[in-house]
Formats: structure tokens, sequence, C-alpha cells
């Protein structure tokens, strides 16, 4: 069984912990969810639970996931059009920073693929089929006045 139960305690002991320029420990963790757990589960139970504290993902994992999602939608674009895709810095960021907050966390990152990037990118992939103008390239990119941004560089007939 999994449960958010007390993950408004261990963020707010991880960013005690950070401002402190300290490392927060599983057992100070454990300590902060320890009344949540109690209060909400039947000693019995509790007493057979295996609890495991689940931590916020650091920045760098998060981008490593964001870069190997995106990846792996390249790859499907070159192999079914023959088109390479590029993903500015921006773009990933932008994905990061949306997977920070702690009630999505990565999980985040295949609903913005599929409701925000996947839409745009196949959109704009259909009118340009629809006119016969197949890019070379295709360039996904994130702007704060545009949002997701896909630029084809010099379409060939």
């Amino acid at each position: 069984m999994t449960s958010n139960l007390g993950s408004e305690q261990i963020i707010a002991a991880t960013e005690a912990a950070a401002e402190a320029g300290s490392e927060v420990t599983t057992s100070i963790l454990m300590e902060a969810i320890r009344p949540l757990l109690v209060e909400h589960f039947q000693p019995a139970l509790l007493a057979r639970f295996q609890t495991v504290v689940y931590r916020q993902l650091a920045t760098d994992a998060l981008a490593l996931i964001v870069r190997m999602k995106l990846d792996k939608v390249a790859q499907r674009i070159k192999i079914r059009y023959g088109i390479p895709l590029v993903c500015d810095d921006a773009l990933v960021a932008e994905l990061v920073n949306a997977c920070l907050l702690p009630d999505s966390g990565a999980r985040n990152i295949d609903s913005l693929l599929d409701q925000q990037i996947l839409p745009v990118l196949s959109r704009e992939l259909l009118l340009c089929m629809a006119e016969h103008q197949m890019p070379k390239a295709i360039r996904l990119a994130c702007s704060q006045e545009q949002g997701i941004v896909v630029d084809f560089d010099d379409t060939t007939p």
C-alpha cells in the first residue's frame, strides 16, 4: 500500500534541513511522520507495515528522466518520418520545473508529454504532411511568451 500521508511533513523537514545546510536523514523523516501514522492506522496494522519514505527526486535526476523521455519521442519521430528531433535546454528546464511540484514529481513528465508536447508536435507534423512539405529537422523549444514552440528546419517538397 502506498500513501501520501505525511508528505507535507516530509517536505517541511526536507526544506528545513536544506535551509540549515544539512541533509535530512530517514530517521528524522520517520520522526516527523510517526504521529500521523499512529493517528491514521490501527496499531496492529502499523506494526505489520514496512514504512518507506519517498524523497523528492533531485533536479539532476529529473532532468535526466526528462531527457530520456524526450529522446524516446525523438527516436519515434526519426524511425517513423526520418526526421531528427532536437529539444532545447529551455524546454527541458521547463519540464523539470513542472515536475518539482511535490504532489506530482516525475509522474508529471508523462502527462506533460501526452497533453502538451505530443499534441503540438503531431498537429504541426500533420500540417506539413497535408502540404507535402516535410521538414529536414524539428526543434522543440519553450519560451515564456509562446509556451511550447515547434520549429521546422528547411522543409523539402
